[in-house]
């Protein structure tokens, strides 16, 4: 131990068990420490021994209970060497005479100082890893201290090293850092010598081994410092220059317009600012005891040149509270208590440049009373100024992540279509159910439950499920961007649509059982990467496409059968698909052949049969391979020549 306390843990039955500790002074004649008995205490010298029990356990504590302060001139009870103690300890386990357990501790402590002399600024030298072990003993973990087991710590001791020499660390984290490698002539690692081994393993000292710089990569980088100041801003400050992307849009008191949006846990953050130009759709449950209102409506708006703006707000009242009330508990009429509350609200901003030109608001109205649950909906919309009929700018054109496909109907007066996927609720029914729009780039798989009677005829039942998925579909035609134009049929892909397959299987009149239900919707989106604008990839959709899955479904038979419903679940998914823009260049004949000879391709490298006689090679001087080389290939031809019949015939004459 190297400080003023140590821990440790007895195992096993506990009952009549006693500890003490001694201290074990070495034989001089010997250097063993002398045989200990039961007879000790809690205490030896300066050292306590604390002990709490548990269950099948004890916590022993050793402490050291003098200071470690160095020794001022005319001073007592202090350390008067920077070593301060350098003791032996036992910690004996008994019960009655007989000795359970034993604890060695050799104690090294240092006392407590202040250092006082100059300071080096000569910087560490660390040597070149691809040439050199960084470190030469990877166990010594501690500076200044001695590692037990770490026998190529050159803190430790000789007498402290002697408590553990038969238990060293083993391998490169023992210090072993240049084992011998297979390779090596006087390597005898290997289970299968082959027999040309001898004539082709390698001289060198391990200085030279294979495995320095393993993990070296060769390329440095200069780590950025991170500043521990953290800018403090009281108040977000008025722009003059106009807002840009992302920035949070202020109001005439100089705070934060907030509007309620979800944050990374899923949950809904009331004071969350709206940034600029960022449209979000959120959704948040609330009870009539944890309502809150936001900003009022009469706050003014920053337009981003110190000028401010009022709210244009339209109030309606909500007459369909299905759509938002998910969750009611019984309760009397007489006890209901009941508030009139926001259900909705959607925020429109009209922006131009960096400036924001108008604001309107659409605020739904509705009673929300006591054991109902609310889903709230905050929506925020910026349009261009010079954007018509809804459509978007012409910034961005393309796609961007999160963003909703825009869906037409261009078989319809209103070519205003939609692209949805279910929104489950209460029990997760299809009549209960809502839509939200599908995002760009974001797969999605949902879902809802149909109830189905047991009497319920196959033709109907497909019939009905048909309806419930193209419900969701209610559009011809897919946007290829962002901003696809309504009059321009070229800014649009037809969706392609398969229909459910059907075999005509017959039942036999069974009731509760139908074959080939179209219960699976598959959306697949293919799109690419068209280009950038202002560095931000724009993103195309190429084609749009409709499948079935059909599944078999049969009456789950409940206890007793009493009940003649069942449920069948029916799914839809969405899946994207990206594609290159442009179909790759096919490979040429020379660029297949070429890549045989690719060393960074291919697993055999031809280039480097002949490693050492390459450039590849770079152990040695190019000379002294080539020269090496070149006595080899003389050797083997004066071989090959021996070893011919006619020069046995020449050499006898």
């Amino acid at each position: 131990m190297s400080g003023p306390r140590v821990n440790s843990f007895f195992l096993g039955n506990s009952s009549g068990v006693n500890f003490s500790i001694i201290l074990s002074p070495r034989d001089e004649e010997t250097g063993k420490l002398q045989l200990a008995n039961c007879s000790g205490s809690k205490r030896a010298g300066d050292w306590n021994l604390d002990v709490t029990p548990g269950t099948n356990t004890f916590k022993v504590t050793v402490s050291l209970s003098r200071t470690l302060e160095l020794c001022l001139p005319n001073a007592t009870e202090c350390c008067p060497s920077p070593l301060c103690v350098v003791e032996a300890l036992q910690v004996l386990a008994c019960r009655g005479s007989v000795m359970l357990a034993q604890l060695l501790i050799q104690a090294e402590i240092f006392a407590n100082s202040s250092f006082t002399g100059n300071v080096s600024e000569n910087a560490t030298i660390i040597p070149n890893q691809a040439f050199k072990p960084l470190g030469s003993c990877p166990c010594n973990l501690t500076a200044g201290a001695c590692d037990v087991r770490c026998c190529c710590d050159l803190e430790c001791a000789p007498d402290l090293q002697q408590l553990f020499s038969g238990s060293c660390f083993t391998g490169v984290f023992g210090g072993d850092v240049n084992p011998p490698f297979d390779q090596l002539c006087s390597s005898q690692s290997m289970e299968y010598t082959p027999e040309w081994f001898p004539f082709l393993c390698v001289q060198s000292s391990l200085d030279n081994t294979p495995f320095l710089g393993y993990f070296y990569h060769g390329s440095t980088s200069t780590p950025e410092v991170p500043s521990f100041k953290i800018p403090l801003q009281t108040s977000p400050g008025k722009p003059f220059t106009g807002y840009t992307e992302g920035d949070p849009i202020i109001t005439e008191e100089d705070e934060y317009f907030t509007v309620p949006q979800q944050s990374m846990a899923g949950q809904c953050v009331g004071n969350a600012p709206v940034a600029y130009r960022h449209n979000f759709d959120v959704k948040c449950l609330t009870s009539l005891e944890s309502y809150k209102e936001g900003l009022p409506r009469d706050v003014r708006i920053n337009t981003g040149t110190a000028d401010f703006i009022q709210q244009n707000v339209v109030y309606r009242t909500i007459t369909d509270r299905g759509k938002f009330i998910t969750e009611s508990e019984s309760l009397h009429a007489a006890e209901v208590l009941c508030q009139n509350v926001t259900f909705a609200e959607h925020y429109k901003f009209i922006w131009k440049d960096k400036n924001i030109e108008q604001v309107n608001v659409t605020v739904f109205l509705g009673s929300l009373c006591d054991g109902e649950i609310l889903t709230q909906r905050f929506t925020v919309e910026f349009l261009s100024l010079r954007s018509t009929n809804g459509e978007k700018p012409f910034e961005k054109p393309g796609y961007q992540a999160g963003k909703p496909v825009r869906a037409a109907n261009m078989n319809a007066s209103d070519p205003l279509g939609s692209l949805n996927i279910w929104q489950p609720a209460g029990r997760g029914l299809c009549a209960s159910a809502t839509y939200r729009p599908v995002l760009f780039g974001v797969d999605s798989y949902s879902g809802c439950i149909l109830e189905v009677d047991i009497n319920e005829d196959c033709s109907l039942l497909r019939g009905n499920v048909t309806e419930k998925l193209n419900a969701l579909i209610q559009a011809t035609h897919i946007g290829k961007r962002d901003n696809s134009s309504y009059s321009d049929l070229n800014d649009w892909v037809e969706i392609i649509r398969l229909d459910p397959f059907s075999s005509n299987v017959s039942t036999g009149g069974l009731k509760g059982i139908c074959p080939d239900i179209p219960a699976n919707l598959n959306i697949r989106i293919i799109f690419a990467k068209v280009g950038a604008v202002q560095g931000i990839p724009q993103q195309q959709i190429l084609a749009v496409q409709i499948s079935y899955s059909t599944v078999l479904w049969q009456f789950q038979c409940g206890l007793g059968c009493k009940n003649t419903l069942s449920f069948l679940p029916i799914t839809a998914s969405v899946q994207f698909i990206e594609v290159p823009a442009q179909p790759p260049i096919p490979v040429s004949r020379y660029q297949k052949i070429y890549a045989e000879f690719d060393c960074n391709q291919n697993d055999v490298c031809w280039p480097q049969l002949l490693y050492p006689l390459t450039r590849f090679y770079t152990g040695e001087p190019y000379s002294q391979c080539l020269a090496k080389g070149l006595l080899l290939a003389f050797l083997v031809l004066l071989a090959a020549i021996m070893s011919n019949p006619w020069f046995s015939k020449l050499w006898n004459r």
